[in-house]
């Protein structure tokens, strides 16, 4: 789940490969509600453009898609339209300036999630290894970033604080949360 940075809608992905989008004013579900579809998986996340006209998605069969919020569409020429937008965050693995975030021999699965500082100078990423990677971004270098060890199995989360000089990972299998203070 995703709040426009406007604040007038909620985006929610769902494992039924929709997004739907709540207005906030008053969160009725059944006459305020647009679902936005083409993806073929469960959404495994989502981000905002900072103008709150965009979202792109990435879902279980690792798909990239793109749509546009005033239309409610799916907009196929998504990567060409967002050319120079700015996000939110980097919730999505997949995309431009995260391409170098697989380790090599890797097909995609080992990366749970990602994040990115409000500045967007960094990307984390937690993985099935138990590390928390942080790299600069653009991430276009094959896997070259700082490593961390703390937890005992698989990172199912990756978040920093607002101001970024903090970054919280979550565990699976240990369920253990960590902070991390970035220097």
């Amino acid at each position: 789940m995703s709040y426009s940075p406007c604040g007038n809608y909620l985006a929610i992905g769902s494992h039924d490969n929709t997004i739907y989008l709540l207005d906030t004013k008053t969160y009725n579900t059944r006459s305020k509600t647009s679902k936005l579809t083409g993806h073929s998986s469960f959404i495994t996340a989502l981000d905002w453009s900072q103008d709150s006209q965009y979202i792109r998605s990435v879902c279980g069969a690792y798909e990239l898609l793109f749509f546009n919020a005033k239309t409610k569409k799916r907009d196929p020429k998504g990567p060409s339209n967002t050319q120079g937008t700015i996000w939110t965050d980097q919730t999505c693995k997949l995309g431009w300036n995260v391409q170098g975030i697989f380790p090599s021999g890797c097909d995609g699965s080992h990366v749970n999630r990602c994040a990115m500082t409000a500045d967007q100078k960094l990307i984390a990423s937690g993985d099935d290894w138990g590390l928390v990677n942080v790299y600069y971004n653009p991430l276009l270098d094959k896997h070259k970033g700082n490593m961390y060890r703390g937890h005992s199995e698989h990172v199912t989360n990756v978040k920093f604080s607002q101001n970024g000089k903090y970054l919280f990972s979550a565990g699976g299998q240990d369920q253990t949360t960590i902070c991390w203070k970035q220097k």
